[in-house]
């Protein structure tokens, strides 16, 4: 009986949100949209959640997982709801800064094409930045894994720059490079360079001098150690180094497109910050949101599908 209740608490929620939103009197505050976009959202939430709500009389995973999140689901609708009254319905809040979900959402349907236009160059940006960074911290945490000499020369370099906040570099690489996107590009790499380098050195020091014995005592090669040995044990610190330098890149990503891009998602938070348009400012910060998780839980899923064995040390 409880479970079922989870189960219908979002339907309940978004039913006395739809209420709520359609039969109290607007402030007249707002600036009017074309279409009632929130209303279009709540009925789409309201299909979605009720398919699955239908299949999960079918499909037990599925119904374990409407239990567990129901009123989590639940809570997120009573929250906007709330929210939507007091921007749309009663206007407590300077209408200026805090517009209303109808705007929101008309920002991100209206300006879908050119929102899609900046999400792919962030995206773009972020690609190229990530895999420079990623190589080299791979290869950096490498050579001061296996090499002492290596380590004499590169231990003081990552220990000086490694530490300085990415976003300090920004004066001097917009500075130094021909380009914005060069410079942009560079300050990614640099972002997930140094934790990639870190956690990859830290794993290989972390492992059993008795596997390199072992592996010795069997004629391995030196390569075999480092590619069969060393990097396999080190796999659960590397992907903590990805992560945390994924998270790095996304807040020199922005940082860099606000200060110094003519494109992307930060630059376009930026312009409508600019332009005093704070719908655009909210749609762009709910893109974010989206890309930003959705990275994060498929480099999860490829650590759990890599990492058998270690999966559920770090949830995403």
């Amino acid at each position: 009986m409880i479970n079922q209740i989870k189960k219908i608490l979002p339907i309940l929620a978004v039913a006395i949100t739809l209420i709520c939103h359609l039969f109290i009197e607007d402030s007249g505050q707002q600036k009017k949209t074309s279409q009632p976009y929130f209303t279009y959202f709540l009925i789409t939430v309201l299909v979605i959640y009720a398919v699955l709500y239908i299949i999960s009389f079918f499909n037990k995973k599925i119904d374990k997982k409407i239990i567990y999140k129901g009123g989590f689901y639940a809570g997120v609708i009573f929250f906007l709801n709330i929210l939507n009254i007091i921007t749309l319905k009663y206007a407590f809040l300077p209408k200026l800064f805090f517009p209303s979900l109808d705007r929101v959402l008309g920002t991100l349907v209206e300006d879908r094409i050119f929102l899609l236009e900046c999400i792919v160059y962030s995206l773009k940006l972020l690609f190229k930045g990530f895999v420079c960074g990623g190589i080299v911290g791979f290869i950096t945490g490498i050579l001061l894994g296996f090499s002492k000499t290596a380590g004499y020369w590169l231990n003081p370099v990552t220990r000086i720059l490694g530490p300085i906040p990415t976003t300090a570099w920004v004066p001097l690489a917009l500075s130094t490079f021909p380009t914005s996107y060069s410079a942009s590009v560079f300050l990614i790499a640099f972002a997930v360079w140094f934790p990639t380098a870190l956690m990859t050195s830290s794993g290989i020091h972390n492992t059993s001098n008795a596997y390199f014995e072992v592996s010795r005592t069997l004629g391995a090669s030196t390569l075999y150690q480092v590619f069969k040995v060393g990097i396999p044990n080190a796999m659960p610190n590397i992907f903590l180094g990805i992560f945390y330098g994924t998270c790095s890149s996304f807040i020199t990503l922005m940082t860099a497109e606000m200060v110094g891009s003519s494109c992307g998602i930060g630059w376009y938070i930026n312009w409508q910050k600019q332009m005093m348009v704070y719908p655009g400012v909210y749609a762009g910060l709910i893109i974010i949101a989206v890309i930003c998780t959705t990275i994060l839980t498929l480099l999860f899923k490829v650590r759990d599908r890599i990492l058998v064995w270690q999966k559920g040390v770090i949830k995403w």
